[in-house]
């Protein structure tokens, strides 16, 4: 379980392919502290440390993890955001956040606000997820609130700190990103006969 609260920002210095798995190896400033089977949020998607060496850590993603999420557009020198397993007993800052993909979505718009950045995603609404205005989401393992909940679109606000310590400060219009829907919010939606 995570919280959507970014601790830092992790570099990719390698990726290998093996098989249908990829093997990814990214240095970051939490590097030392890292276990081996430690689960850590790269752009929300929970992948556990495979090996650690020196000041770099690697992860591997199975088939399953690359086709629903942005993890196979990856490439060398691309950076993400990182959030190590919450702890029992600490403060929930964010939301509860599984690390489990949903879907992508494409960045549509980019807007300042005088103070806060809105950006603006589409999504294939066939796939039954929804978002509730003022609700959570987690877009790239970021917490959020959703602000114009529409059928297959949503806005964020981001103020500067986050823009500033997460990957947001790359996207431009037509980026790719990970969303993870509110796990409360999928569970009523199925309750109610809204998602397969």
């Amino acid at each position: 379980m995570f919280t959507g609260i970014i601790e830092t920002l992790g570099t990719i210095r390698e990726i290998r392919k093996d098989n249908e798995n990829l093997h990814v190896t990214l240095s970051a400033s939490i590097t030392p502290e890292l276990k081996i089977d430690q689960s850590v949020s790269h752009n929300g998607i929970c992948l556990t440390v495979v090996a650690i060496r020196d000041d770099q850590y690697t992860v591997t993603a199975i088939k399953e993890t690359i086709e629903k999420t942005n993890l196979g557009e990856w490439k060398v020198g691309d950076v993400v955001n990182l959030e190590r397993a919450m702890k029992l007993g600490d403060r929930l800052d964010g939301h509860i956040v599984q690390g489990h993909v949903d879907q992508t979505g494409i960045c549509k718009k980019i807007e300042d606000a005088n103070g806060s950045i809105y950006f603006t995603f589409e999504y294939d609404k066939t796939q039954n997820n929804i978002t509730i205005e003022k609700g959570s989401i987690t877009v790239n393992g970021v917490s959020l609130t959703v602000v114009n909940s529409k059928e297959n679109e949503f806005s964020v606000a981001i103020i500067p700190y986050t823009l500033e310590h997460t990957n947001f400060k790359n996207f431009k219009v037509g980026t790719k990103i990970n969303l993870e829907f509110d796990v409360v919010g999928k569970y009523v939606a199925r309750l109610h006969g809204l998602r397969n």
